[in-house]
């Protein structure tokens, strides 16, 4: 297993909804996912709180767990502040900040931003090469802590593996995890972000006699159903190319082939069980990002129910799976 894998641990979470909180609350969530034993608590960068005050936010209100930026937007700070502000959060918490850099997107970039959005691989290698290059820093820190790339199409992902420890890869079946692992080799680190939505507590606790608990457990499961289409659907924009390439001809259909290949949904052992196919196919990380309908509401009671059916050591790092955790 890669190094810096081992440092992320295993499993992590994806807390794409940390920007709906409150400051109070981020830290409390981000406590609790510690005290579950997952090993990343990770984070995207889009129009909510700025990526280096946030990681800072969440470093303080933890004690072990890596806190990773896996979206920083290449457009929302020059490279030397970057890298200042890198090397600021590296002094200060040695070794538990991983930064994650994003491309961006062209609205955010140059109808929010003010910027001209570029190519990603250009753009992103330019970046980094100022990065690399960057003046500033605390004294006595060096340049060019440990990175990663959001990358998705085959020219960031070989980008990711020239440039960086590795990449990180949002919201793709299991079967690109192959592709990815092939682009990086056999030494790149390879963090892959699975789309969650998990189901209610088999109708059970709101259920009085045998038939309302079948009624309960029918509603249950179309609501899942339902909200697993809606982030699928989502999630196609920037990968309809990538995955006819990976056999589905017609993503827009989103038959359910596809939504289940994209989205783990259902019960707490199904999203684990795609845990483990994403480390079968050549993952050294697998982050949890799950998509409930309260998106203003910690998660923290769904991050228990998935905690109980994965190999993790509460309050400390999740440990490496063995190939027969799920046999």
């Amino acid at each position: 297993m890669n190094a810096l894998a081992h440092g992320l641990g295993r499993i992590g979470i994806w807390a794409a909804d940390f920007d709906h909180l409150s400051a109070r609350e981020v830290r409390e969530a981000a406590a609790a996912v510690e005290d579950l034993g997952f090993g990343a608590l990770w984070f995207p960068e889009t129009t909510g709180r700025e990526a280096m005050a946030q990681a800072a936010i969440l470093l303080a209100a933890t004690r072990r767990i890596t806190v990773a930026s896996g979206m920083t937007d290449i457009y929302a700070r020059d490279p030397v502040t970057a890298a200042a502000a890198q090397r600021t959060l590296e002094e200060a918490f040695p070794g538990r900040f991983l930064l994650g850099l994003w491309e961006s997107h062209p609205s955010l970039a140059q109808d929010i931003r003010g910027h001209r959005f570029g190519p990603a691989p250009v753009a992103v290698r330019a970046y980094l090469d100022a990065l690399d290059s960057a003046p500033f820093g605390p004294p006595g820190t060096a340049g060019s802590p440990q990175r990663v790339l959001a990358a998705l199409d085959p020219g960031m992902l070989a980008l990711a593996a020239e440039r960086a420890e590795g990449a990180m890869v949002l919201g793709m079946p299991v079967a690109y995890t192959r592709v990815a692992r092939t682009a990086l080799g056999a030494d790149g680190l390879l963090a892959v972000t699975q789309l969650c939505v998990l189901g209610d507590d088999d109708g059970h606790d709101h259920a009085d006699t045998a038939d309302t608990a079948d009624t309960a457990n029918t509603a249950a499961s179309a609501d899942t159903a339902d909200l697993a289409r809606t982030t699928a659907e989502a999630a196609l924009p920037n990968r309809r190319g990538l995955l006819r390439g990976l056999g589905y001809e017609n993503p827009d259909a989103l038959d359910g082939r596809l939504v289940d290949a994209l989205v783990a949904h259902g019960r707490a052992e199904d999203i684990a069980h795609r845990v483990q196919e994403h480390f079968d196919a050549g993952a050294d990380h697998v982050s949890l990002h799950l998509v409930t309908t309260a998106p203003g509401s910690p998660s923290v009671r769904q991050w228990e129910r998935i905690a109980a059916h994965l190999p993790l050591r509460p309050g400390g790092h999740a440990p490496a799976f063995a190939a027969s955790t799920f046999d």
